[in-house]
């Protein structure tokens, strides 16, 4: 994809798709952000790029079939990142209806409408992003790999399953040229503080209870955010029509040892003795159906298409801690919609 085509971010207003509108436009892309706002798609994401001419918000929901795809044919993309969804485990399990409407039928809305594109324009790209826990829980060795079988546990990790297939299913059927991803844990400014690291961080600044899930020894495989956006733009790039690229930080860390990370660069960020915030850790319940671990093998995309993590997890924890310390009001507007209360324990 050369700089200067016309690309579709829909979950744009978001984490990792806010990351990404930034990336493109640096590049020099035209991008349209399509985002419902919903309590983790926040304008507060996008307010350094609002004012740019080479960037279009539109409030749309990806399961408003006839909207989307009379907005898609108006616009002709070049280029579509498929990052909305509903994305949190916890909120899953209490409200799995949302993740199957979302996940599910606006992925199969987006595909139908993007065939339409296709057929007018040979370099059309389709860039499916998905997650690490379509494939289960690991054993305490392996790593996943694009071959893996898909074991989702969860209804979030299930939704995004079935959009998986989906999407390859377009690109067998249809000829769709669909390119789809899997990363790892993402981490970094603007997410929303639902997540172990952001949430870690609000209730650390807040004096409040930071819960840590069963023995805290699940490990994940963390991938600083900009650095996922680049692997997403080499993908659709360079990436081959059909075929799958696992997008990882090659860093695995239990869950206890980030928290414990996190309140170790805040301390020095805001200047407190660390065993102040360490008494606020607490052990709870774990998460049903919690996986144990998980952990991405990068191989493929580092030999076919060259990218590899660049931020080291210290380097990266320290950016984030920086990010939010700095950033009040965007806490602020935040947690508005959300008081750090427990979520996913339902059974």
């Amino acid at each position: 994809m050369s700089a200067g085509r016309k690309c579709i971010v829909t979950g744009g207003a978001g984490f990792i798709g806010s990351a990404l509108v930034r990336h493109l436009l640096r590049r020099g892309e035209t991008v349209h952000t399509v985002d419902s706002l919903s309590y983790a798609g926040r304008m507060e994401n996008l307010v350094d790029v609002q004012d740019s001419p080479r960037h279009r918000l539109h409030r749309l929901d990806i399961q408003d079939r006839k909207s989307l795809h009379e907005l898609v044919l108006d616009i002709e993309p070049d280029a579509i990142f498929h990052l909305a969804a509903e994305t949190h485990v916890d909120r899953s399990i209490d409200g799995p209806a949302a993740f199957v409407q979302t996940n599910i039928v606006g992925t199969f809305n987006l595909l139908e409408a993007a065939r339409e594109v296709a057929r007018s324009s040979a370099d059309f790209r389709f860039v499916h992003v998905s997650t690490d826990e379509v494939f289960g829980a690991l054993g305490a060795t392996g790593r996943f790999t694009e071959t893996s079988p898909y074991r989702p546990n969860s209804p979030y990790a299930a939704s995004k399953a079935a959009a998986d297939h989906l999407a390859r299913a377009w690109h067998e059927t249809f000829d769709l040229p669909v390119l789809v991803t899997n990363c790892s844990n993402n981490y970094g400014p603007r997410q929303f503080p639902e997540k172990l690291i952001p949430l870690t961080i609000a209730n650390a600044l807040e004096g409040k209870p930071i819960r840590i899930y069963g023995d805290g020894l699940q490990v994940r495989d963390w991938l600083y955010v900009e650095d996922h956006v680049r692997g997403l733009v080499r993908v659709c790039d360079q990436g081959k029509p059909g075929a799958t690229y696992n997008i990882g930080g090659n860093c695995e860390r239990p869950n206890r040892d980030v928290v414990h990370t996190v309140l170790e660069r805040l301390a020095r960020h805001v200047g407190v003795e660390v065993e102040s915030l360490r008494r606020l850790v607490t052990y709870v319940e774990d998460r049903p159906g919690h996986d144990r671990r998980y952990a991405i093998d990068t191989t493929h995309i580092e030999r076919e298409l060259g990218w590899v993590a660049e931020t080291s997890f210290e380097d990266g924890m320290d950016a984030t801690v920086a990010w939010y310390c700095d950033h009040p009001e965007w806490r602020r507007s935040v947690l508005g919609d959300y008081d750090g209360g427990r979520l996913g324990t339902s059974r």
